[in-house]
């Protein structure tokens, strides 16, 4: 088993596992690691029809995945911020590590700066590590709550169930083996969710340069 890997996650731990990587990404800074695109795009096509006969027949309840897939990622959400509001700006303060860097941290700063409150919650859901950081970096600048929930629970949706829905919709399409789309869909994906940060970091040293 390999929690880095999506297929993994989702083959071995079916749907606690994959309820408990999303509640991690979203509320626990470990979450930096997880694949969390990925990991609901497979889960969608285990959630399928066809889908369990092209992943080892592990079917997962569509139901029931649709509906906790998105609290498991409001929750988390909640605890990131609870840890931002009780540890305040010292939770970031600690040494570069193979996920964890100050770079992002100021990147998710530069995010919330630049979208405001809102749209930046919403947004972060699909970027790889600010969807992470966003929610502690909200408990520290202290957001009143009623926004928090409001936009986090519209942005949990939109990420979970329409990442969920899309791997559903491939996994009732496709006949015969899967493999071959896989891979190529997961990569189009991750690099749709960093494409935002690229541009940033295209506009930031074109300021620079100015």
């Amino acid at each position: 088993m390999n929690l880095f890997d999506a297929n993994s996650i989702v083959t071995d731990l079916g749907l606690i596992g994959i309820l408990a990587i999303l509640f991690a990404e979203t509320g626990l800074l470990v979450g930096l690691a997880f694949p969390g695109d990925s990991l609901l795009f497979i889960a969608g096509i285990a959630s399928s029809a066809t889908g369990a006969a092209l992943l080892n027949g592990n079917q997962l309840p569509t139901i029931t995945l649709f509906i906790c897939a998105p609290i498991a990622a409001i929750a988390g959400s909640f605890v990131g911020r609870w840890f931002g509001i009780k540890y305040g700006r010292k939770l970031f303060d600690r040494p570069d590590g193979r996920f964890f860097t100050q770079a992002r941290v100021i990147q998710t700063e530069k995010w919330l700066e630049k979208y405001g409150i809102g749209k930046a919650l919403v947004l972060a859901r699909f970027i790889p590590f600010v969807r992470t950081l966003i929610n502690p970096m909200i408990g520290i600048i202290n957001v009143p709550l009623k926004t928090f929930m409001f936009w986090n629970v519209i942005g949990a949706i939109i990420w979970t169930d329409g990442i969920l829905l899309l791997g559903y919709i491939l996994g009732e399409k496709i006949e015969g083996s899967i493999d071959k789309y896989l891979l190529p869909i997961i990569g189009l994906i991750i690099l749709l969710s960093l494409l935002p940060i690229f541009l940033e970091i295209l506009r930031e040293r074109k300021r620079k340069k100015l």
